[in-house]
């Protein structure tokens, strides 16, 4: 058996996936900046240097994507914003979180109008049905920074696209 292998940039083996580091160098070496165009003047100093310094850090050391574990429980880290939501399909062995999956995508037009409290309640949606193979059957643990919501799933008189949505949320075991 090949202890390793790369696929699609990534390196698989049995301790999960991570980014093939041969495909990040280019950021590692990135030098500092140095001007802007024209007369502007430009100020660098070591607070900047130590930030920039520390974006190429995180930008090139993602945590391992491991694979899953059907005797622990998922947990669902959900949030949103003006433009976008994104969720993380994780589970906590030992105590310590690690990630199975990302997920993203930007809002329409329509979704950039809704409330916060929507725009987080279809963060969670989002979640759930991008997951949905891993979670149908399972124990979930959402985490979200709205505690609204909370309140939400008990509300009698919600507008008519939040009912349906909660609705969805009950075909899982949260």
């Amino acid at each position: 058996m090949v202890p390793q292998g790369i696929v699609l940039g990534h390196i698989i083996s049995s301790q999960g996936i991570e980014v093939d580091k041969a495909k990040v160098e280019l950021i590692v070496k990135l030098p500092s900046p140095t001007t802007v165009k024209g007369d502007a003047k430009f100020v660098w100093n070591d607070q900047c240097q130590r930030s920039f310094e520390e974006l190429k850090l995180l930008l090139t050391t993602t945590p391992i994507v491991r694979a899953l574990n059907w005797q622990l429980p998922f947990e669902v880290m959900c949030d949103a914003s003006d433009f976008a939501i994104g969720a993380v399909l994780g589970q906590r062995e030992d105590g310590k979180p690690y990630v199975i999956y990302y997920a993203s995508k930007m809002l329409n037009e329509v979704q950039r109008n809704y409330t916060t409290t929507e725009k987080e309640l279809l963060a969670i949606v989002f979640a759930l049905d991008k997951f949905r193979a891993y979670l149908v059957g399972s124990f979930i643990v959402v985490f979200t920074d709205h505690s609204t919501l909370k309140y939400l799933l008990t509300k009698q008189d919600a507008k008519a696209r939040l009912i349906r949505w909660i609705l969805l949320l009950q075909e899982f075991n949260l």
